[in-house]
């Protein structure tokens, strides 16, 4: 299948072969669809070469800084990983049919509530090549045609991902659709395209989700945007607490799940500051602080922190510090500036511990564990739409049992209503 022919065609036209083809997709069984999968990871390993190619057109086109390339970066390993997803996804249960729910009335009506298809979703995303993949796999395997519209930055390797995909797929290729980048119209009749798509997922920085949100007429599920905080209590073991933020922070500074926001109670204020704030520095990390965390660590190159900084998401090798009271203070401190991603507290207090994890209200909250871990591979899903922020109609990694909805089966002798 030749790239002409992924990029054929006008957005409403993809969207219309999308549509039709998600109604094919609902007749596979689950042999057939795991079966693609397979030759989808096959795939994508045997043409290692190609994608990598196309991957480096990419980054010397994109003008991306700092720690933004990584964001777009496809290595070897980076591959192996993307295709091991999709056979893990192969590997999970079918939702697909699956009983939800089943009673019987005293009229001797039987109901059974199963799940069924979303349809055809719709996903806008910025610079990671993965989620080409993800998706495109998380929603073969629920019977989903998949419209996707990912970043100019990405667009040779999104492209080669995707006629790679649709090769495998034979006469249902057209259930993956690609739409044109290099303008912001194809975002624009996404958003509008009512009736042709089921759900949008905008994926990527506060600015696109905020314009997916509040110009979408097809129903949003918000994802990505992560001010995620990490509240080491006055019980802390230092040597796990060095570990887990250090972790959090720089073994991928560039992706949601990463800490940017480090609270300190006050008691231990005075001995740890001045730890982690030197081992930060040694990993790299400009390191912001409040006027407590400035005083503490005087003698090392620590920036006092602005008011905006308490709501930024760096997605970078930058963390700013705080010192806290108490938990109550820290816990009140992320119900004010995070955006409801991941929030991390480092403590022996079991007490304390239970208290964070059933009060700070975020889609995933840790105990003595990195902020790392929020993501659908690392939950055991295999992969994941993204990680969903909002309450409705789902919360956290975004995989299969949310891309289904559900319907009623109601198996009468003849019943009629009196």
């Amino acid at each position: 299948m030749s790239a002409t022919s992924i990029t054929t065609g006008s957005t409403r036209e993809k969207l219309l072969r999308a549509r039709a083809c998600s109604e094919e997709l609902r007749h596979l069984s689950t042999d057939g669809k795991n079966a693609i999968l397979l030759g989808i990871a096959n795939a994508l390993e045997g043409q290692k070469s190609e994608i990598m190619e196309a991957n480096r057109a990419d980054l010397d086109q994109s003008g991306l800084e700092g720690a933004m390339p990584d964001r777009l970066l496809l290595t070897s390993a980076r591959i192996c990983e993307m295709a091991r997803a999709v056979r893990d996804v192969a590997a999970l249960p079918d939702p697909i049919g699956e009983t939800l729910d089943e009673w019987q009335r005293p009229n001797g009506l039987r109901i059974r509530k199963v799940r069924v298809p979303l349809g055809v979703i719709g996903i806008i995303y910025e610079s990671r090549p993965n989620v080409t993949v993800d998706t495109a796999a998380l929603a073969l395997k629920t019977g989903n045609g998949v419209v996707l519209r990912g970043g100019k930055e990405a667009w040779n390797t999104n492209q080669c991902l995707v006629e790679i995909m649709s090769t495998v797929l034979g006469p249902l290729h057209r259930a993956i659709a690609l739409l044109d980048s290099s303008t912001r119209e194809s975002v624009h009749e996404l958003v509008k395209a009512r009736g042709f798509v089921d759900v949008i997922i905008p994926r990527g920085g506060a600015e696109l989700i905020r314009f997916v949100a509040e110009n979408s007429v097809v129903p949003v599920i918000e994802t990505g945007a992560g001010n995620c905080h990490i509240f080491i209590d006055e019980s802390a073991d230092f040597d796990m607490a060095d570990r887990i933020v250090l972790n959090a922070k720089t073994q991928r500074p560039s992706v949601c799940n990463a800490a940017e926001k480090l609270l300190i109670h006050g008691q231990i204020a005075a001995e740890y500051v001045p730890r982690i704030v030197q081992k930060l520095i040694v990993a790299g990390v400009e390191v912001r602080g409040d006027g407590a965390v400035c005083s503490l660590a005087a003698g090392l190159p620590v920036t006092p922190a602005a008011e905006g900084d308490w709501d930024e998401e760096y997605l970078r090798l930058c963390i700013a510090v705080a010192i806290v009271g108490d938990i109550y203070c820290a816990m009140a401190h992320i119900d004010k500036h995070s955006t409801k991603h991941s929030e991390a507290i480092i403590t022996r207090d079991e007490a304390n511990a239970r208290r964070f994890l059933r009060e700070v209200d975020s889609a995933a909250v840790y105990w003595n564990a990195s902020t790392r871990f929020t993501d659908g591979g690392e939950f055991g899903f295999g992969a994941e739409m993204g990680i969903s922020t909002q309450k409705l109609h789902c919360r956290g990694p975004f995989a299969l049992a949310e891309l289904t909805s559900s319907k009623y089966e109601i198996i009468g002798t003849g019943q009629t209503r009196p």
